[in-house]
């Protein structure tokens, strides 16, 4: 089954994505914000105001559109089935845990070990299909027609996007006026979700990898286009596409992308443990990566907003008590 080729303009309208947060109160987790001092990080006389989203249930801002889909659409007998680097597929999986669904879950095999483990451990069944997300699409796509499950798209559905969008909405209503949000982009449903909430009140910045710069390639060629699909954070941040739906937001209300080297991505990840004890994945430290690296430059006075989206890794290992 292909994700929806087009989509109500209203659908995300701002009462629907207020509709939706309180749709999901009770099932996923209000997650705190956490301003500090950017002198701690070396950006001196700015305020940094971080989004704690690797909070979440499953541990990515993920389950928000997973939850949305479950509760907005009529789901088979068959379950649901979905592909994902990793993120989508837990997320899937802990949403139908929790509303008893059968869920059948698609990754790559350059799926962290520890996303398919969680995969596992929520019940859904794990198949993985091929070495890139789209290998893993195709296969669920194959699942899908021959079982008639549900599909629950990772970033190209409108109840994806609708569901992300909430984050935008309480990342407001905890932080206003912010001069500036910085996210992270795959295919584009969590910064194509925020676009439709922001409407470029607040700028909006997409932080990409360098080895995957899907929307920054789409933007510069005015449509959808091929883009290379590697990097540190390629089980979260490398489709070879971003998603058709949330490219007209980007278009709209994405003030620019920026690219940053793995390397800067592995550092942010050192940083945010070291000054913050925050365990980031690769793809949840990307957008403070743009910050660390100057990729996307700050200057005195600012208050700038990153969302640290995810934090399914096992990179930080502690001893056993003796």
């Amino acid at each position: 089954m292909q994700p929806d080729a087009s989509m109500d303009p209203d659908y995300l309208a701002p009462s629907r994505i207020v509709q939706a947060l309180e749709r999901l109160q009770g099932r996923v987790r209000r997650t705190p914000v956490l301003e500090v001092d950017g002198g701690d990080f070396g950006l001196a006389g700015v305020r940094l105001v971080f989004k704690l989203e690797f909070l979440q249930h499953a541990g990515s801002f993920k389950v928000r559109g997973a939850f949305t889909h479950l509760l907005t659409r009529d789901v088979p007998p068959a379950g649901v089935v979905a592909a994902s680097g990793g993120n989508h597929g837990l997320a899937v999986a802990f949403a139908a845990m929790r509303t008893g669904t059968p869920a059948s879950i698609f990754v790559p095999s350059v799926c962290a070990p520890v996303k398919m483990e969680q995969i596992r451990a929520c019940g859904a069944t794990l198949h993985v299909a091929g070495e890139r997300y789209a290998d893993a699409l195709a296969a669920s796509q194959q699942w899908q027609r021959d079982s008639g499950a549900l599909a629950v798209h990772a970033f190209d559905q409108p109840e994806t996007l609708l569901g992300q969008a909430t984050v935008a909405l309480e990342f407001e209503q905890q932080a206003p006026g912010l001069d500036a949000v910085l996210v992270a982009v795959g295919g584009g449903g969590l910064i194509g979700g925020m676009a439709a909430w922001f409407r470029g009140r607040t700028p909006l910045i997409g932080v990409e990898p360098q080895a995957a710069p899907t929307l920054t390639h789409a933007l510069a060629a005015g449509h959808l286009v091929d883009a290379p699909a590697g990097g540190v954070a390629a089980d979260s941040l490398a489709p070879k596409q971003v998603g058709g739906l949330m490219f007209p937001l980007a278009q709209a209300h994405v003030q620019r992308t920026v690219l940053v080297s793995d390397d800067a991505i592995v550092r942010a990840q050192q940083t945010l443990w070291r000054v913050l004890r925050v365990v980031a994945e690769p793809g949840g430290a990307a957008a403070f990566g743009a910050l660390e690296s100057g990729a996307f430059p700050v200057r005195a006075g600012q208050r700038i907003g990153v969302l640290l989206c995810g934090a399914n890794s096992d990179a930080v290992r502690f001893a056993a008590a003796s």
